[in-house]
């Protein structure tokens, strides 16, 4: 089930990472653990073997299980499961389209589950859907994640060393920290091969906006459905501006500028096979889209996404 971070009734969610970014092959180590059932046992994460077996500290495990939930890896199943999702099989099975994540469309992917659904990563859609500096710092960005967190009605308040971690967490996914310190501290993430966020001075980061030549056509036409979806699931059309600009949308989330999403938005009606098409008349630009079933269309996307 897909929910935005601005949906009514979202709870937001600012921890569970141990402070550690998402590694490589972190979400390939939780996949291998399914049933054939599509099951993974929650005692997989908390039973004495879990340190052997994923082969990693007990803080790493949680912050392992912590990043499967919030890319929808898993999700929660009876009391004592998980259940693993058809993308995961999709993209993780050893016979799947990327298993070891060495296509760049796989950070992409999981980029958008963070930053663009943001179901368990509040600080991600936050940060890129609401700030929009040319220039950031970490502490620039704590009292307005705060007042952001504020308008939800939790039933415990949030800290701010909460709030700290979690930027800390957030930024360096994109844009690792440097200096000295363990390999295992300062690990290259998942995500910093995106170029998504760059650090311009010491502590001064920015937004990297342009044209992301690694973003297939296929998984960009598979966020703007879920962004579709999730805003106006009834609308036969949508305007140029939103998916540029909305928030949660693929142009806001992937960080791309006009000229870049209209070049793929020209394209969209063949890459799609008619299900969507591109307009631009008497200076309303906008996407068309035919009656279709969405899930068998994101399947499609995806599939092409790696082909």
């Amino acid at each position: 089930m897909m929910i935005a971070a601005i949906s009514p009734g979202y709870i937001p969610h600012f921890s569970g990472h141990e402070t550690f970014t998402l590694r490589q092959m972190w979400l390939k180590k939780v996949f291998d653990q399914k049933t054939k059932a599509n099951r993974i046992k929650k005692s997989v994460f908390t039973d004495d073997e879990s340190i052997a077996r994923f082969g990693v500290g007990k803080n790493m495990v949680a912050s392992m299980r912590h990043w499967a939930l919030a890319t929808n890896l898993i999700s929660e199943g009876s009391s004592n499961d998980y259940v693993v999702s058809q993308r995961a099989q999709s993209i993780f099975a050893d016979d799947g389209f990327d298993p070891y994540s060495e296509n760049p469309n796989t950070a992409w992917f999981v980029h958008w589950q963070l930053a663009g659904l943001g179901a368990r990563s509040t600080t991600w859609f936050w940060l890129f859907n609401k700030v929009t500096a040319p220039t950031f710092t970490k502490a620039d960005l704590e009292k307005p994640l705060a007042d952001f967190a504020a308008k939800f009605n939790t039933k415990r308040r949030i800290s701010v060393s909460t709030l700290n971690r979690d930027i800390d967490t957030c930024v360096r996914s994109y844009a690792p920290r440097s200096g000295s310190g363990s390999p295992e501290d300062f690990a290259e993430p998942m995500l910093g091969e995106l170029g998504l966020i760059a650090e311009e001075t010491k502590g001064t980061f920015a937004f990297r906006r342009g044209p992301k030549h690694t973003l297939s056509s296929g998984l960009f036409n598979y966020a703007l459905i879920d962004y579709w979806e999730l805003i106006d699931p009834a609308a036969s059309s949508m305007a140029f501006e939103s998916i540029v600009y909305g928030e949660g949308s693929p142009g806001r989330v992937f960080k791309l500028d006009e000229e870049s999403v209209a070049e793929r938005l020209f394209s969209l009606e063949e890459d799609t096979s008619g299900a969507f098409s591109w307009t631009d008349t008497s200076g309303l630009r906008q996407v068309l889209r035919k009656s279709w079933d969405s899930s068998a269309f994101r399947n499609r996307m995806l599939t092409k996404a790696y082909e």
